[in-house]
């Protein structure tokens, strides 16, 4: 679907250069494009599925929870089923998984941890509650790995699922080395992107997607969150290898013996 880009950034952005736009990307939930070197502008793939205006004041609450720990995109307008924020600084963490060390990843587990810690009736309105167990995220990894070879996660997919979260908190709910964004110089975090799917869930699932694309160079677990946080990486890895994008692939099988030789 085509997007009204120049007439958007025209209404919304006054005295951006509007013509200036370069396509970033695109996602299930959304496109977005660079609009005049520094603002992003982006469109909801189905707008009447994720609300705009709805997110634009989710991202104003999340960033006073992290202020002071991480940036997050901070919204100048939420309209036409568009949003438009100034362009964060830094290069996705998934473009960087060769290098080592990864400087700063604390700053992540620093974010997660505020944000945990927030009563969830702050965000009423701004999320939903992914309740899902373990039990339907193994029956779908059953069902997904039939479709990819790894012969390593045999004794995965037989073995009974953990028990499920007893207190559900805030989070991003998709936190992989995609949505971090690093400084290529340092490696320090300077921002934490895309959060369409943030959600009242398990806190264990953002750990687990940073040990699914970080391994051992990921942050410590609380030991609390740490059966679960494996279980989520390993689910999430074969789901990674089952949709076959080149970039998810590649980290996958780098980390696969890792984390199924761990029983």
């Amino acid at each position: 679907m085509g997007h009204d880009v120049r007439g958007v950034a025209g209404r919304h952005l006054p005295g951006v250069a509007a013509d200036d736009v370069r396509r970033l990307g695109a996602g299930l939930d959304n496109a977005a494009y660079l609009v005049g070197g520094e603002w992003v502008v982006r469109f909801a793939a189905d707008p009447g599925a994720l609300d705009v205006e709805r997110e634009a004041r989710l991202l104003r609450a999340v960033g006073e929870v992290l202020r002071g720990i991480v940036a997050v995109p901070e919204p100048v307008f939420a309209a036409e089923g568009a949003m438009g924020y100034r362009v964060l600084p830094g290069v996705p963490l998934l473009e960087m998984l060769d290098r080592e060390p990864f400087a700063a990843v604390g700053t992540v587990v620093e974010a997660l941890r505020a944000l945990h810690a927030e009563p969830v009736e702050r965000f009423a309105g701004l999320v939903h509650t992914d309740a899902d167990g373990p039990g339907g995220w193994l029956e779908e990894a059953r069902e997904l790995a039939a479709a990819v070879e790894l012969p390593e996660a045999a004794w995965f997919l037989e073995a009974a699922p953990p028990a499920p979260a007893d207190r559900l908190v805030v989070s991003h709910n998709d936190l992989g080395a995609e949505h971090v964004l690093v400084d290529p110089a340092t490696g320090a975090v300077t921002g934490l992107i895309d959060w369409s799917d943030a959600a009242v869930c398990d806190p264990a699932y953002d750990y687990g997607l940073l040990l699914r694309d970080l391994g051992p160079d990921a942050p410590p677990i609380p030991a609390e969150l740490a059966e679960r946080a494996w279980f989520y990486a390993r689910c999430g890895l074969i789901e990674d290898l089952a949709y076959g994008r080149p970039a998810y692939v590649a980290k996958s099988r780098r980390q696969a013996a890792f984390l199924f030789g761990a029983a």
